[in-house]
């Protein structure tokens, strides 16, 4: 990709003279042409939303605006919300340098769950921005806004930054956040402007206005300027053509990122899992070692790692101590870690969008810059290597927000009413009829009191507390190091502990190895101690679904295509030892944990009765078919509906309960779901021929990682059959 010059537009003319002198002075002689488009917009009293790549100068965008009302009005006050505290700590210290040179007392302060009980006080006062995350908004401010009142009585803009990264059940849960902001602001009789930014996505304008509610203008007429990129798309090479499975993608990218450690170029890796990370770090520190180097310049990031930790890796990116990070998308958001040469992505990110995130780490600020794809066995990564075109002419994802998720609303009403009493036709999300309604069912619930005209908290507990804007489930389970008097390692979400840090699991911070000897789901804690094995350890689930509810259904070829409520039950029962270098399997163990159950939506495909007959197949050819179909369905639906691949689970049954008839099951891992499978319903032919060009371009002969799942676990016919299968799905006379 060639490079690209800078497109400039100067200042507008009713910028305050103050701004622009201390801009200039800070060495912005100018203002790209889509800076300048925003702050017009911003100027001109609308709502915005400003979609360019990652390293644009976005910041501007909002930030003149913003300081150019304050200068103006001593009085005037914003709010910036970031979705890590990484992010807003990087922000401060962006403004704190630009109000530096402006010679104007403005008070900037991140307000988070680190910032000390002394300076919270003078935030409240004195803040004339104040710098958080939803996180905090939800739980430290709303609910105390009484304490916040110059804020909210003088609040004239609220930021929303890395817009993209609120998709799926973040985002909803922030839509519901905000109704509640606009709501306390409406009391104390202010009126903010919304100004969001995002990375690259296909629908910008309409995710902003699903979020903030407002008509927004679009700001996406980039003039930054960007060096010349390399970007490569590599396959392995096959090691075993029988079965499809090609060279380790992890063991790939540490050999191109150790040849990137021997020349001294500074490079990021970016890994699927935090397992992956581990496991790569630990490699990478392995090679760092034979190269008569010191282990330290190599370092992993993901979440569960503790802020000052993180802090430490972000301050030795930028100054150049650290020569290789190994990250999970936590890096993708535009935290300052300096200007890196190369970026190597193990395995594809999973969205058009998320892949340009992760490439844009390299060539910040250089000349140029090299971006490696590294593709994995699996069928999504073989889909992309396999259709370049796909990737570099595909409009980036849609994002997907469902602000009227029942389970959601419902939650954030409650903390509407702690804040401020509801009254009779007010309106929160939907409409009169359905907030009434809930309103009354929690005051059936004695979680309201309905007094008059008005519904009262009423309950003794803290309602925003109890829930968590990220996860299904409140809280974190802490891992706690048994051979350092339960000194906190790391932690992980409730709902993924079953399955990460289970009894004899093997924990991997850093490379350093952990094995895990109790699980206290009730006290939320893990207990952990060191170890050094030559294993990593990798949980099986197994799974029950029932439909509870069918919502819309449609007849497509011969089979019926369904969306509706379905009951999940999981149950975490055994784990497989996998060595290190090898990957092969050593052993496995049981786990003994309860099972859990919830209520999510679903897509799902029922094929007829005599489906196998259609076919000419045999009835266990058949099940093989569904199994293969499910895998493949489950790794290019991700790509369909912009979700993480971990957001929707995958299940083909020979007789489903109820129907009795052969069917796959698509289902979304939230309760309640977040709108992934009315998007599925909907774009149901796109999925399946995703499904026919990914079975059918595959070299494999009975099925392979790279399409519906190697052969041993999906017969002798489950590639031929899931092919057959997905066109009887689309169209009877083609199978």
């Amino acid at each position: 990709m060639p490079a690209r010059e800078a497109r400039y537009a100067g200042y507008p003319e009713r910028l305050h003279p103050k701004l622009v002198e201390g801009l200039k002075a800070r060495g912005i002689a100018n203002l790209y042409t889509h800076q300048r488009d925003a702050v017009d917009a911003v100027l001109d009293g609308g709502h915005v939303c400003v979609v360019t790549p990652t390293a644009s100068g976005k910041t501007l965008c909002y930030n003149v605006p913003v300081l150019n009302a304050i200068i103006g009005n001593p009085n005037a006050r914003a709010l910036y919300l970031f979705p890590t505290k990484a992010l807003s700590q990087d922000q401060v210290a962006e403004l704190q340098t630009t109000i530096e040179t402006l010679d104007v007392k403005i008070g900037t302060y991140t307000f988070d769950g680190d910032t000390p009980a002394s300076a919270r006080k003078a935030i409240r006062s004195a803040g004339h921005i104040v710098v958080t995350n939803p996180d905090m908004l939800h739980t430290g401010i709303l609910p105390h806004h009484t304490i916040w009142m110059k804020l909210f009585e003088n609040l004239e803009f609220v930021v929303i930054d890395e817009l993209h990264h609120y998709r799926g059940v973040f985002g909803s849960h922030l839509a519901n956040v905000l109704r509640r902001l606009k709501r306390i602001c409406a009391f104390y009789g202010s009126n903010p402007k919304f100004i969001c930014c995002s990375a690259t996505i296909n629908n910008p304008k309409e995710m902003a206005e699903r979020i903030v509610e407002k008509p927004m203008r679009l700001v996406d007429n980039n003039g930054a300027p960007q060096g010349e990129r390399h970007f490569l798309f590599y396959n392995p090479p096959v090691v075993n053509r029988e079965l499809g499975i090609r060279a380790s993608s992890v063991k790939e990218a540490t050999r191109i990122a150790s040849q990137m450690l021997t020349r001294n170029v500074q490079s990021i890796v970016f890994a699927r899992s935090r397992l992956r990370v581990e496991i790569l770090t630990t490699y990478l520190k392995e090679q760092v070692r034979r190269l008569g180097k010191s282990d330290k310049l190599v370092c992993g990031y993901r979440g569960g790692y503790l802020p000052t930790e993180r802090r430490a890796i972000e301050r030795g990116l930028r100054n150049g101590e650290i020569m290789a990070v190994v990250s999970t998308n936590a890096l993708e958001l535009g935290i300052d870690i300096g200007s890196l040469d190369v970026c190597i992505m193990t395995g594809y990110s999973g969205s058009v969008a998320s892949t340009w995130q992760q490439a844009g780490r390299a060539g910040r600020r250089s000349g140029v810059s090299l971006v490696v794809l590294i593709a994995s066995s699996a069928p999504l990564d073989q889909y992309i290597i396999s259709n370049p075109q796909y990737f570099f002419e595909q409009a980036p994802e849609s994002a997907t927000v469902d602000p009227n998720n029942l389970i959601i609303m419902t939650s954030h009403i409650k903390c509407a009413a702690f804040e401020i009493p509801f009254k009779e036709g007010e309106v929160f999300g939907v409409d009169v009829a359905s907030t009434t309604e809930i309103l009354d069912f929690l005051a059936e619930q004695r979680v309201l009191r309905k007094s008059r005209d008005k519904w009262h908290w009423s309950a003794d507990t803290y309602p925003a507390e109890d829930i968590s804007l990220r996860t299904a489930a409140p809280g974190n389970v802490v891992i706690l190091d048994t051979s350092q008097n339960g000194r906190v390692i790391g932690e992980v979400d409730l709902f993924a502990a079953p399955v990460e840090v289970y009894e004899n699991a093997i924990y991997l911070h850093q490379s350093a190895q952990y094995t895990i000897d109790k699980l206290d789901l009730d006290d939320r804690k893990a207990y952990a101690r060191p170890v050094d094995v030559d294993y990593y350890t990798d949980a099986q689930i197994k799974v029950d679904l029932k439909v509870v509810d069918t919502f819309r259904e449609e007849h497509t070829g011969s089979a019926v295509r369904r969306t509706g409520e379905l009951s999940v039950t999981w149950l975490p029962s055994i784990y497989k030892k996998i060595k290190f270098g090898t990957h092969e399997n050593v052993g496995w163990g049981e786990i003994h944990l309860p099972e859990s159950t919830m209520h999510t939506t679903g897509y799902w495909i029922e094929f007829p009765e005599k489906a196998a007959e259609m076919l000419d197949i045999k009835q266990t050819e058949l099940s093989e078919a569904l199994s293969g179909l499910a895998n493949t369905l489950r790794q290019v639906a991700p790509v369909q509906v912009m979700c993480d691949p971990t957001d929707i689970r995958a299940q083909g049954m020979l007789r489903a309960p109820f129907s009795e008839l052969p069917t796959i099951y698509l289902y979304e891992t939230y309760p309640g779901g977040v709108g992934f499978s009315e998007k599925l319903f909907t774009h149901h032919r796109r999925l399946f021929e995703a499904a026919i060009s990914l079975i059918s371009g595959c070299t494999c002969k009975e099925g392979c990682p790279s399409c519906t799942g190697p052969s041993l676990e999906v017969g002798a016919h489950g590639k031929k059959g899931a092919l057959r299968l997905a066109q009887l799905a689309l169209d009877p006379a083609s199978a």
